[in-house]
C-alpha cells in the first residue's frame, strides 16, 4: 500500500514552480505578496495615527512594546521562512513524505511559540514596563496593550505558519487574501475599539484605548489565521497534514532552523538598530527621533513591496534548486533583482522630489519638515543599491546559505550603521548622521556581491546543465 501511495504521489503533475515561464511565474507569485505587504504598510501608519490621538502616553506605551512584538514576529516569521524554504526544496525533489513532515513540524513549532508568548504576557509584561518608566499612565497603557498581544498570540502564530505553507507551494494569491483580510479587519476595528461607539448617550461599544488597539490587532490575526488553515486544507493538495501520527524528527527541525535562525537574528537585529539609532538622535533633539520615525513609516511603502517580491522569489529558487534546474534559478534571481531595483528607484525619486509632502502625512511641524526634508533626501541615496542587496541575500538563503544573509544584516546594521552614526554624531551636525545609511549600504553591497559569487560557484555552477 505504501509503495502504491508513493507511486501515486510521484505521478502527480509537476508544480508550476518547475514548469511555468519564469518571468510570468515570478510576477504571478509576487504580485499578491506585494499587494498584501502594501496593505500591511498602510495598516501600520493608520494604526499609529489612531493610537496617537488617545494621548501621548498611550502612543509612547505602544511604542515601547515594539521590541517585544519584533521578537514575536522574528521567532514565528523566521521559523515560517525556514519551514517554507525546506518544504519548497523537498517538493522540488519530489520527497512528498518529507513535505508533509516539514509542514506538520512547522504547525507544532508555532504552537510551542504561542505557549512561550503566553508566559511572557502573564509574567513579564509588568516588570518590562516598570524597568523602563515610572509614569503610571504609560505603565497602565503598556500593560493593557502588551498582555492582549502576547496572551492572544495564537492567531498570529497560525497566520505566519499557514500562510508560509501556501507561499511555499506557489499559492501566494491565497496568502495575499488572508493577509489583506486580517489587515483590513484591523484597520476597521481600530477606531471602534480604541474610541468606542456612543449613540445618543448610550455606549454601544466601550472606549478601550490601548487595549482596544490590541484587540483589533489580534482579531485580524485570528481571522487571517483561520482563513489560512481553511485554504491549506481545501486548496493545498500537495501537503497532507498528519497531526495525529506525527513525531518530531531532529534532522527536519535542524534543517528548518538552519534557514530560520539567521532570519530570526536578522529581524531581531532590526529592533536593536532602531533602539540604538533613536538613542543617538535623542542626543540632538526629540524632533530628530520623530523624523526617523516618520522615515521608517514612509520607507515601508517601498521596502514592503520588495519584501513581497522577495517572498515570491525564495520558494521558486528553493524548488528549482531541489529539482536541479540551473537556468530557472539564475533567471528567477535576475528578474527579481531588476524588479527590486526598479521599485527602490521609484522610492528614491519620491524621497528626493516630494519629501515635504511625504512628511505632511504626519502633520509635521515646520521644524520637523526642515530637518526631515534633508534627512529623507540623504537617506534615500542608499535606495539605489539596497534592492540588489535584499534579493542577493535572500537568493543565498534559498540555496541553503542562510548564514550569508545573517552576516550581511549584522554587518550592515550593527557593525557599520550604528558605529558610523555615532561617529558622525560627534560632529555636532544631525544631518551628518543620516549619511550612515548610504555608507552602511555600500558595505552591504560589497558583502552581497562576495557571497553571491561564492554561492554561484559552489551551489549553482555544479548543477548539471539541462539537456
Amino acid at each position: 500500500m505504501q509503495k502504491n501511495s508513493e507511486a501515486a504521489e510521484t505521478s502527480l503533475p509537476e508544480n508550476k514552480m518547475g514548469t511555468m515561464e519564469i518571468n510570468k511565474l515570478l510576477i504571478s507569485m509576487s504580485i499578491p505578496m506585494m499587494l498584501s505587504m502594501l496593505i500591511q504598510a498602510l495598516y501600520n501608519i493608520v494604526d499609529s495615527i489612531f493610537i496617537s490621538r488617545v494621548c501621548e502616553e498611550a502612543f509612547t506605551a505602544v511604542s515601547l512594546v515594539f521590541p517585544v512584538q519584533t521578537l514575536l514576529v522574528a521567532l514565528v516569521g523566521g521559523t515560517g521562512i525556514g519551514v517554507g524554504t525546506v518544504l519548497s526544496h523537498a517538493l522540488g525533489e519530489k520527497k512528498f513524505d518529507k513535505v508533509n513532515s516539514v509542514a506538520t513540524t512547522g504547525i507544532y513549532l508555532s504552537f510551542f511559540y504561542f505557549l512561550f508568548f503566553v508566559i511572557i504576557g502573564v509574567f513579564v509584561t509588568k516588570p518590562f514596563f516598570i524597568t523602563q518608566t515610572d509614569d503610571a499612565k504609560i505603565i497602565k497603557y503598556g500593560i493593557d496593550y502588551m498582555q492582549v498581544i502576547m496572551i492572544a498570540s495564537l492567531g498570529v502564530c497560525m497566520q505566519f505558519i499557514f500562510e508560509r505553507l501556501l507561499i511555499s507551494t506557489g499559492k501566494s494569491l491565497y496568502s495575499m487574501i488572508t493577509q489583506s483580510t486580517g489587515a483590513i479587519i484591523n484597520i476597521i476595528l481600530d477606531p471602534i475599539f480604541i474610541f468606542g461607539i456612543n449613540i445618543k448617550g448610550v455606549q454601544i461599544v466601550p472606549r478601550l484605548e490601548a487595549r482596544g488597539a490590541a484587540i483589533a490587532t489580534v482579531t485580524g490575526q485570528f481571522v487571517a489565521g483561520i482563513m489560512a488553515i481553511i485554504l491549506n486544507v481545501k486548496k493545498n493538495h500537495e501537503i497532507k497534514f498528519k497531526i495525529h501520527h506525527f513525531r518530531f524528527e531532529s534532522y527536519i527541525v535542524g534543517q528548518i532552523y538552519k534557514i530560520g535562525i539567521p532570519t530570526i537574528i536578522m529581524q531581531a537585529i532590526g529592533s536593536v538598530m532602531v533602539f540604538g539609532f533613536n538613542k543617538i538622535l535623542l542626543g540632538f533633539t526629540s524632533t530628530a527621533a520623530a523624523v526617523f520615525g516618520a522615515y521608517f513609516k514612509l520607507q515601508s511603502f517601498f521596502f514592503m513591496p520588495v519584501f513581497g517580491l522577495n517572498n515570491g522569489m525564495v520558494p521558486i529558487v528553493a524548488y528549482n534548486y531541489g529539482a536541479q534546474k540551473k537556468k530557472r534559478i539564475t533567471a528567477t534571481v535576475k528578474y527579481a533583482t531588476i524588479y527590486a531595483m526598479a521599485i527602490m528607484f521609484i522610492g528614491f525619486l519620491a524621497f528626493e522630489l516630494i519629501p515635504g509632502q511625504l512628511l505632511d502625512i504626519f502633520h509635521a511641524s515646520e521644524t520637523m519638515k526642515a530637518m526631515g526634508i534633508k534627512a529623507l533626501r540623504i537617506i534615500a541615496v542608499h535606495f539605489l543599491i539596497c534592492g540588489f542587496c535584499i534579493i542577493g541575500g535572500s537568493a543565498c538563503q534559498a540555496l541553503g546559505k542562510a548564514h550569508y544573509s545573517m552576516i550581511i544584516s549584522i554587518a550592515r546594521q550593527l557593525v557599520v550603521l550604528l558605529p558610523v552614526a555615532y561617529l558622525l554624531s560627534l560632529t555636532g551636525n544631525v544631518n551628518a548622521v543620516w549619511w550612515s545609511f548610504p555608507i552602511a549600504e555600500v558595505v552591504s553591497l560589497a558583502l552581497t556581491i562576495t557571497f553571491m559569487s561564492i554561492t554561484s560557484k559552489k551551489i549553482i555552477k555544479p548543477i548539471p546543465d539541462e539537456i
